[in-house]
């Protein structure tokens, strides 16, 4: 067998580059950070492509499926003989391609960053976090057991919370932070409670034992049952409570946009590679028990993602920020995935709704990264995040304007583009497993080709803006990521992915059904065809379908309040009928219990302190009493 021990160096160099730029940058490398961390991070990058090529393309099958090989495993807690937590690197299909994802994507990031964070205040502390960012989500796609994913879990939300607060200086950065957070902490709850009733009943975290289709572990609990589910079904729900939190859904994703107040390459890595596609990570890992042990929790998925995916679409619409354009369109895909999921079956051609959401994933990674740093090339020339402060800029931006298009066009289904490949195998799957979900995504398609049009045609068309300044392209390091990214937005949709990466780790036939892609093309372009009427040109029938639409349009730019609804429970609910009672239970009678014992306490010792003043003499007298009290008690009780 090929040997992959080498992996642990996959993400213990960025983890040591974090800890070698934390301590030691600021004092003695304050502008060769950036250059360390980006050349860390580019032999991780080899290294996943060396081991990506090795087990694709030379590590022998077995029945014909990829093996699971555990390349690198010691036990950190030990419960029972069976119970344990471990720490590993586990390679299947997922994870070494979630390898290529995350370095390619972070590698990216990286390089930008040297032009864009080029003269910032904390600079080498920026590229610390990115390692640690980094250390983080290859940590958890590596896990050889739930467990271990769930450490990575909280550390790659802890360095969200570094990342997305990095401007502390600012208010909104810092409640950004604090309400990403806090946030998915909730649904993090819902997590490890899935993880304690899955391993209570299965008595393992281990990810082979746990999806082993043949293993006993995956039938237990299933015949138990709690409000006529099993215990299986429960402990997968709350699983995929954890997922919805990280990866942005519904009604969890009300951190997202407000995320985007972390310097923009930091948005490109949370939503392109990392954070929000952790929660997919997580379904597809625990996939087999889904599938084959609770599909009403798979059932579960398949609608929350296709609520969150013209939820965000809609919303998407109305928005003027660029940034928040961008996420509420992450959003939008992860529901894409979250939904293919949870259409498909195990194994085989049943499994084309798992193929096909890993293989939007990669794609998704490449656009979508694509598209956030392109708008911070944007965001760098004229400095403003806000549409309607743009146009014209095809003229003074000529690269970003054109892998720019590269990625609208990608995500709205073009062919040949990536996006068009894997949206199409999408759409397939649903169709054959709910027609209603297919109907779904087939209105969010033309809201996506919409929305990412309208964004285009109002920055690189329109009406050119008086700018304080004659805008110019980004420099090199910023614009060799973006021809990069379109290459491989343009190139990624032709790996075969039903070779490489099943639910069952088998290769299947699969082809481009045409009765699908024929029509997602034409909505594709309907979508692109409305922007180009309402937005290649000034006009006002933008504003007015507003008006006209006046009460639609308020809900979807106000994002249908649900931040407002989130105030009002936490504030008029928990805090004013919840919190405040307690507190006052707190004060008036836990605080003044325990001051009344206090008090007591030191009244009774304030009297009798005297009998502990030194002098012999009242020690004597003390003795002396309490001896013929004894001796009196002992006559009395004597007769």
């Amino acid at each position: 067998m090929i040997n992959f021990s080498y992996t642990i160096w996959i993400p213990l160099l960025p983890f040591f580059m974090f800890i070698f730029l934390g301590l030691a940058g600021h004092k003695y490398f304050p502008k060769l950070s950036g250059i360390l961390g980006t050349c860390g991070l580019a032999i991780i990058t080899v290294l996943s492509y060396i081991t990506a090529y090795k087990y694709f393309f030379t590590t022998e099958k077995v029945d014909g499926a990829f093996q699971k090989i555990t390349a690198f495993n010691t036990t950190w807690l030990q419960f029972t003989d069976k119970l344990h937590i471990d720490l590993g690197v586990l390679l299947d299909p997922i994870s070494v391609m979630m390898l290529v994802v995350i370095t390619t994507v972070s590698l990216m990031v990286h390089i930008y960053s040297l032009g864009y964070m080029k003269g910032e205040k904390g600079f080498e502390r920026f590229f610390a976090f990115l390692s640690l960012f980094s250390f983080s989500m290859l940590g958890l796609v590596l896990a050889t057991n739930i467990f271990q994913m769930y450490i990575f879990w909280e550390l790659v939300g802890v360095s969200s919370f570094l990342l997305i607060g990095f401007y502390y200086q600012k208010p909104s950065a810092v409640r950004a932070s604090k309400k990403a957070f806090i946030v998915t902490r909730f649904a993090d709850l819902g997590f490890l409670i899935g993880i304690l009733i899955l391993s209570f009943n299965t008595k393992t975290f281990d990810f082979i034992s746990l999806t082993d289709p043949s293993g006993t572990a995956i039938t237990q609990g299933s015949g138990i049952g709690f409000l006529g589910l099993s215990i299986m079904t429960w402990s997968m729900i709350f699983v995929f409570m954890g997922g919805v939190g990280k990866s942005a859904m519904f009604p969890f994703h009300i951190w997202l946009p407000d995320a985007m107040e972390g310097p923009t390459p930091v948005s490109a890595l949370i939503h392109a590679a990392t954070m929000v596609v952790a929660g997919v990570y997580l379904v597809a890992r625990m996939f087999p028990i889904y599938a084959l042990a609770a599909p009403v929790a798979l059932n579960i998925v398949a609608y929350v993602g296709a609520f969150s995916s013209i939820f965000a679409a809609i919303i998407a619409c109305t928005q003027t920020d660029i940034k928040r354009v961008l996420a509420y369109s992450t959003m939008s895909q992860i529901g894409y995935m979250m939904l293919a999921l949870g259409v498909s079956g195990y194994g085989g051609h049943e499994g084309l709704g798992y193929m096909a959401s890993m293989f939007h994933l990669f794609t998704h990674a490449m656009f979508k990264a694509l598209l956030f740093l392109g708008a911070g090339a944007i965001i760098h020339a004229v400095h403003s995040n806000h549409m309607t402060e743009m146009g014209g800029l095809r003229k003074y931006l000529p690269i970003t304007h054109i892998t720019f298009l590269i990625a609208c066009l990608t995500i709205a289904g073009i062919p040949p583009l990536s996006g068009f490949f894997s949206k199409d195998e999408i759409l397939a799957a649903a169709l054959h497993h709910n027609k209603l979900l297919f109907a779904v995504e087939y209105a969010v398609a033309g809201l996506t080709a919409f929305y990412m049009f309208r964004l285009y045609f109002s920055v690189f068309w329109g009406k050119e803006t008086a700018y304080h300044h004659t805008p110019h392209e980004a420099p090199a390091t910023m614009t060799i990521p973006l021809i990069i990214l379109a290459i491989g937005s343009v190139l990624t949709g032709f790996i075969p992915f039903n070779q490489l990466v099943t639910s069952d780790g088998r290769a299947f036939e699969s082809e481009l059904e045409l009765m699908v892609a024929i029509p997602s093309v034409l909505i594709g372009l309907l979508g692109i065809g409305i922007a180009y009427i309402l937005y290649k040109k000034e006009s006002a029938i933008p504003d007015k379908l507003a008006a006209t639409f006046k009460y639609s349009y308020k809900w979807a730019y106000n994002k249908f309040y649900m931040d407002e609804v989130y105030l009002f429970v936490t504030k008029k609910i928990i805090f004013k009928l919840i919190s405040e009672p307690v507190a006052w239970f707190d004060r008036n009678v836990v605080d003044a219990t325990m001051n009344a014992i206090a008090s007591v306490t030191q009244g009774v010792s304030f009297r009798i302190r005297g009998f502990q003043s030194g002098q012999l003499q009242k020690y004597g007298f003390v003795f002396i009493t309490g001896a013929i009290m004894l001796a009196i008690l002992f006559i009395y009780l004597w007769k």
